[in-house]
């Protein structure tokens, strides 16, 4: 027996899901989705997907949702570009600053990657990423105090934990040879994505895989 149309729906919202951030949606997830009327209106639509076989439900978790295809639970990989010296005025995705291309799974980091950011320099060290390391970015324009940026300052692109105090915001490094870098009035100041997960390279070089 195939799925109704709303199931489909249902089940293509889960899968979406999961490719994006890695994770399963919780069943207040789904109703805010679909507006549907109350959560009990979700879980009778979870359970006929769990009697075509297509989910298993997990009691006790609120995302308690696994889907029955090996090839859903570990989604394929895909490829991300790396990103190296960002000139100035460009966006940090633009072709000329592609170096290459790496398989990565996104399912191993959340939210979503984008792209993978060469890291220059040792002001990051303490928080776990080196010089030569790709750190992986989900490109958004917004961040919380605490998280790990990629911040563009006039025409220059750095890795630090963003600080926010009032309007007074700072970019932190993890290296105390280095002090806090002030955003002031006169900079132009943007993040570029978050970082959410690091690769590296035993090689004995920084120079990534191709």
């Amino acid at each position: 027996m195939s799925l109704t149309a709303r199931q489909q729906e249902v089940y293509d919202f889960i899968i979406n899901h999961l490719e994006q951030t890695g994770l399963p949606p919780t069943r207040a997830q789904i109703v805010s989705h679909f507006r549907f009327a109350s959560p009990n209106a979700a879980q009778c639509h979870l359970k006929a997907l769990e009697k075509h076989g297509v989910i298993e439900l997990l009691s006790g978790t609120a995302r308690g949702i696994r889907p029955t295809s090996p090839t859903l639970r570990a989604p394929a990989s895909t490829q991300l570009p790396i990103i190296g010296r960002v000139s100035a005025g460009r966006p940090i995705l633009a072709v000329e600053h592609q170096e290459a291309l790496m398989a990565v799974e996104p399912g191993h980091f959340s939210p979503k990657p984008h792209f993978l950011l060469k890291v220059q320099g040792d002001s990051m060290v303490q928080a776990g990423i080196l010089d030569g390391d790709l750190l992986v970015v989900h490109k958004t324009p917004e961040a919380r105090t605490g998280q790990i940026v990629v911040a563009r300052i006039d025409d220059e692109i750095t890795v630090k934990e963003l600080s926010r105090k009032g309007r007074r915001i700072e970019l932190l490094p993890h290296n105390p040879r280095y002090k806090p870098m002030v955003i002031q009035p006169s900079h132009e100041f943007a993040i570029e994505g978050l970082g959410v997960g690091v690769i590296r390279s035993f090689s004995d070089g920084p120079t990534p895989p191709r």
